[in-house]
C-alpha cells in the first residue's frame, strides 16, 4: 500500500516539473516587448502595401486581358510601328482607341455615329489629294507607300520638296491655281501650310496630312538637322548657304534643353523665320494668317482643329498603322485601296526610308521638360487622334454593334 502511494507522490512531482517548465513565464525587458511589436506591425504594414499593389497591377492585367468588342473583332490600333508620349496612358484614357469608344457609348454617341458624316471628300474634288505633310511625322515613309500603291490603283504621284509655310496672298493664290489645274487622279505633296482652296474660287482637293507626339517630332528635327542625308540636298540646292561650325554639329540634345540653349527653348507667343517654321505641327494646320504664327497659341491651334474638321479627310499617325490605313482605305478608295497589304509585304523598305538610326538617347526627365511648353500643340495632336479613332469606330460600326 505504502509502494502505491509513494508511486502516485512521485507521478505528481514529474507531472508538477512538467508543467511548470510547460508554462513557464520568462520575464522580457519592457523595451524588448515594445521592440518586437513594432517590427510586426511594420511587418504587416510592408505586407498590406505590397498586397495593395499586387492587387492594382493584377486588376489592371485583368483589364488589358479581357476581351473587348475590338479584340474580338480583330480590331485594335496595336499595330504600331512607332510610339509616342509619355507611355503613362492607359487603355481607358480617352486619347486611346479604347478609351474614346469607351467615351461614345457611356455618352450615347456611339449609335449616332456616321462614317459619311466624318468625311470630307465628298465636299472636295475627288480627282486631286493634296499631301500637305507636316514635318517629321513620317511623310517619307507614306510617299514610299503612295509610290507602290500608284501602280495598282492607277494614279499619278507629283512631289514638289520645297517647304512653303506662310506666304504671300499673290503667292497664295497662284498655288492654289496650279493645283487645281492638275491632271485627274494625281496625289500631289508639299510642306506646306493649309491653304483655302474656296477664297479663290477653286474647290478644295481631298486634304490629307499626319501627326506625331509633339515632344516625339522636336527631338526627331533637332538630329534629323543634322543628319547627312539633309544637308547633302540642301547644300546641292543652295551652295552659297553658311556652313554650320563643329560644336553645332556635336550639340548634345539633353544638355541643349537642360543649359536652355536657344535653339532648344520653346517659349510661348514666340516667334521665328514665319517661312520656316519646325517647333510645332499645327502650323500646317492653321494656313497662312497671321495668327497662326506666334508658338503654342490657343488661337492657332483653334483655327487649326476647325480646318481639320471642315476640310481634312483624313489626318493619321503612324503610332496608330492599323487604324490610319483603315480609315484611309475607306474614305479615300481611290488612291488607297490595298493599303494594309502593300504595307505588310513593304513594311520594311516603307519604314526605313529616311529613318535615323542613330538618333541618341534624350533622357525622360528632358523630355518632361519640353513636354510643359506644348501644351496646346498637345491639344490638337489628340484632338486629332480622337477624331482618327471616331473615323476608325465609325467605320467598324455595323460589326461592333452586331457582337
Amino acid at each position: 500500500m505504502s509502494l502505491m502511494v509513494d508511486k502516485n507522490c512521485m507521478k505528481m512531482k514529474i507531472r508538477d516539473v512538467e508543467n511548470a517548465f510547460r508554462y513557464r513565464r520568462i520575464p522580457y525587458p519592457k523595451r524588448s516587448v515594445e521592440l518586437i511589436a513594432l517590427i510586426a506591425i511594420s511587418c504587416t504594414f510592408f505586407l498590406f502595401m505590397h498586397t495593395k499593389n499586387l492587387n492594382t497591377r493584377l486588376r489592371e492585367m485583368e483589364v488589358k486581358l479581357q476581351p473587348s468588342e475590338f479584340s474580338a473583332l480583330g480590331l485594335t490600333g496595336e499595330h504600331h510601328i512607332s510610339g509616342g508620349g509619355d507611355g503613362s496612358r492607359s487603355g481607358n484614357d480617352i486619347n486611346t482607341l479604347h478609351g474614346t469608344y469607351q467615351y461614345l457609348k457611356s455618352t450615347g454617341q456611339l449609335q449616332s455615329l456616321s462614317a459619311d458624316t466624318l468625311n470630307n471628300t465628298k465636299h472636295s474634288n475627288p480627282n486631286i489629294v493634296f499631301f500637305n505633310r507636316a514635318a517629321k511625322v513620317g511623310s517619307e515613309a507614306l510617299m514610299e507607300l503612295i509610290l507602290i500603291l500608284k501602280r495598282f490603283n492607277d494614279f499619278q504621284f507629283k512631289l514638289n520638296p520645297k517647304t512653303q509655310q506662310h506666304l504671300e496672298l499673290s503667292k497664295i493664290q497662284g498655288i492654289a491655281e496650279e493645283i487645281s489645274d492638275l491632271p485627274d487622279g494625281t496625289f500631289f505633296m508639299e510642306h506646306m501650310s493649309f491653304i483655302n482652296f474656296t477664297q479663290f474660287g477653286y474647290v478644295q482637293p481631298i486634304y490629307i496630312n499626319m501627326v506625331r507626339d509633339p515632344v516625339e517630332r522636336v527631338i526627331s528635327w533637332f538630329f534629323y538637322a543634322r543628319s547627312g542625308y539633309r544637308n547633302a540636298i540642301r547644300f546641292m540646292r543652295q551652295p552659297n548657304d553658311e556652313i554650320k561650325g563643329l560644336d553645332w554639329w556635336k550639340k548634345d540634345f539633353n544638355k541643349c534643353v537642360r543649359n536652355r540653349d536657344p535653339e532648344c527653348v520653346f517659349e510661348q507667343y514666340s516667334l521665328l523665320d514665319k517661312n520656316i517654321d519646325f517647333r510645332r505641327q499645327s502650323l500646317f494646320f492653321c494656313g497662312q494668317s497671321t495668327d497662326c504664327l506666334p508658338f503654342n497659341s490657343p488661337a492657332a491651334v483653334q483655327i487649326a482643329k476647325h480646318n481639320v474638321e471642315k476640310y481634312y479627310a483624313v489626318v493619321g499617325s503612324w503610332e496608330d498603322t492599323n487604324v490610319t490605313l483603315s480609315v484611309l482605305e475607306k474614305f479615300i478608295p481611290r488612291y488607297f485601296n490595298g493599303a494594309k497589304l502593300i504595307f505588310d509585304i513593304h513594311k520594311e523598305k516603307i519604314m526605313n526610308r529616311n529613318r535615323n538610326k542613330r538618333k541618341p538617347k534624350v533622357y525622360e526627365d528632358v523630355k518632361e521638360m519640353i513636354r510643359r511648353n506644348f501644351t496646346q500643340e498637345y491639344e490638337f495632336y489628340h484632338f486629332c487622334k480622337q477624331r482618327l479613332y471616331k473615323q476608325y469606330i465609325s467605320i467598324k460600326l455595323k460589326e461592333l454593334i452586331d457582337l
